[in-house]
């Protein structure tokens, strides 16, 4: 199993999960940050926006996908710095994948 960060995320950062990972598994880029799936640590999804979830719910297999791409082209980030200005203006925002980012993109499709 692994962690896997949804659209909750997408232009919001707040970046709670990165405080308390005990490794560097979080990237960053482009308005959100990703886990590469094969970096499971035995940890509980920390995350104010409910973004985070284990692989096993279903409906994840996009957002497996674009977490290990992402990964593997952002930085990792250990430190938690402050949330975008405008986060609270998309916290709890629903479908940002499709309203504000191209999946035929980001995955490379």
């Amino acid at each position: 199993m692994t962690l896997v960060v949804t659209d909750g995320c997408l232009s919001c950062v707040h970046m709670d999960c990165m405080e308390v990972c005990r490794e560097d598994c979080f990237y960053e880029g482009e308005g959100k940050s990703v886990r590469h799936p094969d970096e499971w640590i035995d940890c509980e999804p920390e995350c104010s926006d409910k973004a985070i979830f284990l692989d096993i719910a279903s409906g994840l297999d996009i957002w497996l996908v674009l977490n290990a791409k992402s990964a593997s082209a952002w930085p990792s980030v250990a430190i938690k710095r402050n949330p975008s200005a405008d986060a609270k203006a998309f916290n709890g925002e629903a479908n940002k994948l499709a309203k504000y980012f191209s999946p035929e993109s980001e995955l490379g499709a």
